[in-house]
């Protein structure tokens, strides 16, 4: 929710300062509207700025390398001045981890969306589904590929599934969405995380070189076998009876 929106919803909280007087709470209503209009301007002048940040430093960093991209480089290109740049990010190092994390979270994000269309259901189908969406994108855009393949670790990557979906009033994200298709399967699951993160690496250390190399396979050839894997992992975190007894 905007300032503005924030304000909109909230006047007669504060027309209640001054009941019995019309005229002056017109006006007042009317001051604090102009005000939320004001600094939703600015946040959104902030958001455009970031965004010009974010896009000029991925652009950069998988034409020139990061370690050849310096700020100036990225605060120039954007347009923007280089206090602006440190009102959001402290080191170029910083601007690359947010990137991974935002460029991955994305990813999932558009996924998971991708699964609501669908009738699917069940842990294991919903997972194939959402990787198989994501590394078809990533093989479409293999500049993307690269750069999140080389840089991303657990940690960046759990943030980037804590990015919270676009939009979304409960703030919701696709690790909740996870949790949530563990919570509605039919079967328990031990260690939830050291699973998904058992399928993310399997999945990013193996994919890079299909995509890239055609090594050992080209993706289409290797999808099956990526799938066979996926469904070992799952199988081996799940909670049988005689687990349970």
């Amino acid at each position: 929710m905007t300032i503005s929106q924030y304000l909109s919803k909230n006047l007669l909280t504060f027309g209640h300062f001054n009941t019995y007087n019309k005229k002056r709470n017109k006006l007042l209503f009317k001051l604090i509207l102009k005000a939320g209009d004001i600094l939703g301007k600015l946040d959104k002048n902030k958001q455009i700025k970031k965004d010009a940040l974010f896009n000029t430093a991925f652009e950069l960093f998988t034409t020139k390398g990061i370690n050849k991209t310096t700020i100036s480089d990225i605060v120039q290109q954007a347009g923007v001045a280089k206090g602006t740049f440190y009102l959001y990010f402290t080191d170029k190092y910083d601007v690359k981890n947010k990137l991974i994390s935002k460029k991955a979270g994305d990813l999932f994000i558009k996924g998971e969306r991708e699964l609501r269309k669908t009738k699917i259901s069940g842990l294991e189908p919903s997972i194939i589904f959402i990787i198989d969406y994501v590394v078809n994108e990533l093989e479409r855009d293999r500049p993307l590929l690269a750069f999140i393949s080389k840089n991303l670790s657990w940690g960046v990557f759990r943030a980037a599934l804590n990015t919270p979906l676009d939009n979304s009033e409960n703030g919701t994200n696709f690790y909740d969405g996870y949790l949530q298709l563990l919570e509605e399967d039919e079967y328990s699951y031990c260690n939830r995380e050291l699973m998904l993160f058992s399928i993310i690496e399997l999945v990013s250390g193996t994919c890079h070189s299909c995509i890239l190399y055609n090594e050992p396979l080209p993706l289409k050839d290797y999808k099956p076998f990526l799938y066979q894997t996926i469904h070992r992992i799952i199988e081996q975190y799940k909670i049988t009876e005689e687990q349970n007894g």
